[in-house]
């Protein structure tokens, strides 16, 4: 069964997975873009994201990794946004994207109303993304960043090209640093994103080969992976079973994350791995037992994520909706 955009997955107990492009022209974006073109712009992003957040808990965590899946194929220019058509299966629609959560749509579509109604055809969806991302992560404790703005939209969106972009939790440390180095990130700075699982969930079949048969892994804390086993038990029958990423700290941007994997509750098995590889190793017992260190550095790396690939006038555009590219030919 697949899963719905609109469909909220049950939680019972603990994803994101950090996903991304091409370094772009970053001369073109500054914090102040629409400081005369849409002067409401900083506060109608942050009311609708407050609003929404208190509604719906996770929208947090699912725009986080909305965001990563946008900025990891093609740059951070909305792709990710659009729907499929008659002529078209976007990304949105690939299988490894089919669990990006429908929250994390509505508030970027949410914003993207309000702002047309305050300053009609200013602000790109590639933009409001990238705001609402660093609003939320703030809203739940994790740190401040700046947000560089005048991205525009992309005028590409092709799920086939989603394989091979996404890291995958069944993937080496090795596999998964080769695409963040493409797209311009060191090894701390990838387990420092790594870090954005310290909220959101991950549905039972991303980890259930950890669990079951010849196979299972054991060195998953045992309490952690009995409770698991529990949980998951129907997740062939029912795909929307889901785990937190974090089981202490499920809906606090914290350090704890990285405390857990060295505790064996890492879990994904990419997340377990940042513990088992000397090159990951290190920077998994810093940020555990520095928070600031870690927060400093998650930060810096999502300032370098909003600029990946992004598109200027001559290579994208205002989409005025954002599920829709302007004109179907394009």
């Amino acid at each position: 069964m697949r899963l719905s955009h609109s469909h909220t997955p049950s939680l019972l107990l603990l994803l994101v997975v950090v996903a991304p492009a091409v370094l772009g022209d970053v001369a073109i974006l500054r914090t102040d873009y629409y400081q005369k073109t849409c002067p409401d712009f900083n506060k109608i992003v942050r009311e609708a994201v407050s609003t929404k957040q208190s509604q719906q808990p996770t929208t947090a965590a699912g725009t986080l990794r909305l965001f990563f899946h946008d900025c990891f194929l093609e740059g951070c220019d909305a792709s990710v946004l659009i729907a499929t058509n008659s002529f078209n299966k976007a990304e949105r629609d690939d299988d490894l994207n089919d669990s990006l959560p429908g929250d994390a749509f509505d508030i970027v579509n949410r914003i993207k109303t309000a702002l047309e109604l305050s300053c009609p055809g200013v602000v790109s969806c590639a933009d409001i993304l990238a705001q609402a991302t660093r609003d939320l992560v703030t809203m739940v404790g994790g740190p401040y960043f700046d947000v560089k703005l005048g991205r525009k939209d992309g005028l590409e969106s092709k799920a086939h090209k989603v394989r091979g972009n996404v890291p995958m939790p069944n993937q080496t440390v090795h596999d998964i640093h080769g695409m963040f180095k493409k797209n311009g990130f060191s090894l701390r700075e990838m387990v420092a994103l790594s870090g954005a699982h310290t909220i959101g969930f991950s549905h039972c079949k991303e980890f259930s080969d950890r669990l079951y048969g010849s196979k299972a892994d054991p060195e998953i804390n045992p309490r952690f992976a009995t409770a698991l086993k529990e949980l998951c038990k129907n997740h062939t029958v029912d795909d929307t079973i889901a785990a937190f990423n974090d089981v202490m700290t499920p809906g606090k941007f914290d350090n704890m994350y990285f405390k857990n994997l060295k505790r064996g509750l890492g879990l994904l098995a990419s997340d377990h791995l940042l513990i088992k590889d000397n090159s990951t190793k290190p920077f998994v017992e810093l940020y555990a037992t520095d928070e600031k260190a870690f927060f400093e550095d998650f930060a810096r790396a999502m300032e370098k994520l909003g600029t990946v690939g992004v598109k200027g006038d001559g290579e994208g555009e205002v989409r005025r909706r954002c599920d829709h590219f302007n004109n179907l030919n394009v």
